[in-house]
């Protein structure tokens, strides 16, 4: 299972976008957070910036919508040029048709869960997404403290792909750091969202090894 880190921007500087990137250039991609301050209280990024961040990083963008209208929305940021689209199951009428669309548009589709809504919607369509994202902090800000008991949604959605036989990715989002990103991985996660953990440190790079060692080591054979 290859394990992939997705350093959060909300906890980078947000006016020095460009040298910022360059501190996290041995991460997989960029998890960039949109929220709109109606889905979650916080109002982050729109479509003009994430357009302008896909212009000049070199990594690709991993886009999380925090977002009410992901349905009219979500393929945009595709087309933006995002790698990666994450949308919420709580703000999707039909979250499979939307999927769809994210992945004719050339981006990777992956469902989002709050830590209140059931998994079972997921399991039942996992041939869908590409990645599922289990929030493990309620969304909305950074710096939340690691909700253990979302490893329990971790660990079903890794039984069904196991089971399955589907190359569908696991990340987890919130309060990822050096002591969690271990349970995390132990549980079937594989892709990990960390943002203070990474940007909080002096020597990023050295950073992102050292949880990607972690996971690489505790991730079940």
């Amino acid at each position: 299972m290859t394990v992939l880190i997705h350093p959060s921007i909300l906890s980078a500087d947000f006016v020095n976008f460009q040298s910022e990137f360059s501190t996290i250039r041995n991460a997989d991609a960029i998890h960039v957070d949109v929220m709109d301050g109606h889905f979650v209280p916080n109002l982050t990024f729109g479509l003009p910036m994430v357009k302008r961040m896909a212009e000049i990083a070199e990594l690709p963008l991993d886009v999380h919508l925090m977002i009410e209208n992901a349905d009219e929305l979500a393929y945009a940021y595709a087309d933006a040029g995002a790698k990666s689209v994450s949308f919420h199951q709580e703000a999707s009428t039909e979250p499979v048709s939307l999927a769809r669309r994210i992945r004719a548009s050339g981006a990777l589709a992956s469902i989002a869960l709050k830590p209140g809504t059931s998994v079972d919607f997921v399991l039942d369509n996992l041939d869908e997404f590409d990645m599922v994202l289990i929030m493990t902090v309620e969304p909305g800000f950074g710096g939340q403290k690691f909700m253990e008991e979302m490893l329990v949604k971790v660990s079903a959605a890794r039984a069904e792909i196991s089971r399955l036989g589907l190359p569908t990715s696991i990340q987890v989002d919130g309060g990822i750091d050096e002591r969690t990103i271990v349970q995390a991985a132990q549980a079937g996660a594989n892709c990990f969202v960390a943002g203070n953990a990474i940007f909080a440190k002096t020597d990023r790079i050295s950073e992102i090894e050292k949880l990607r060692n972690l996971a690489q080591n505790n991730t079940p054979n």
